[in-house]
């Protein structure tokens, strides 16, 4: 199972709609995590969970790959993603990650490079290096520009490929 986050908490996320096209990408092995359907408070490092969180850390938890979708505000990935991170902590170990980033310019390119450290040293992730990037012109009349369909395919392809394999591996570990 591979698991797609739409960490953009706006109604008119371009993010969101490349999410959602990773779905249709992967179709019926996808499950699909709208952080606007899981309201999360802040982590405060409570012992004390929302509810919300259960069905979250599972299937985070389950899957073989995890390609999160979010909008970059001040050269940086969102809070909620950061914030779900924290949430969930360990379900992140030893995940195959890609991203897929929707920004105002072509200025913040390198914006979620600390996101993906923080996933390479605190869960050793296997972070995908070349991720999605879409800057507001890929996004006319509520369409993706053919050529970010064709990069977000290939990321989905390869990350799907790598994830299952590495999955495999780990359970051939055990």
């Amino acid at each position: 199972m591979h698991v797609i986050i739409s960490s953009s908490l706006s109604v008119n996320s371009n993010s969101r709609k490349m999410a959602l096209l990773a779905k249709q990408i992967i179709g019926g092995d996808a499950f699909f995590i709208d952080l606007r359907e899981y309201p999360l408070p802040l982590c405060d490092g409570s012992k004390e969970k929302p509810d919300a969180l259960a069905e979250i850390h599972e299937k985070i938890a389950s899957a073989h790959s995890i390609i999160l979708a979010g909008p970059v505000y001040n050269y940086d990935l969102n809070a909620a993603a950061k914030n779900l991170i924290e949430w969930t902590g360990y379900a992140w170990n030893k995940k195959v990650v890609a991203c897929m980033l929707a920004a105002g310019g072509k200025n913040s390119y390198m914006a979620p490079l600390s996101f993906m450290n923080t996933l390479i040293l605190d869960f050793r992730c296997i972070v995908v290096p070349r991720y999605v990037y879409a800057d507001r012109f890929a996004f006319a009349e509520g369409e993706i520009d053919a050529k970010v369909v064709t990069r977000i395919e290939e990321l989905i392809n390869y990350t799907t490929k790598l994830g299952t394999t590495i999955h495999q591996f780990h359970q051939d570990l055990l």
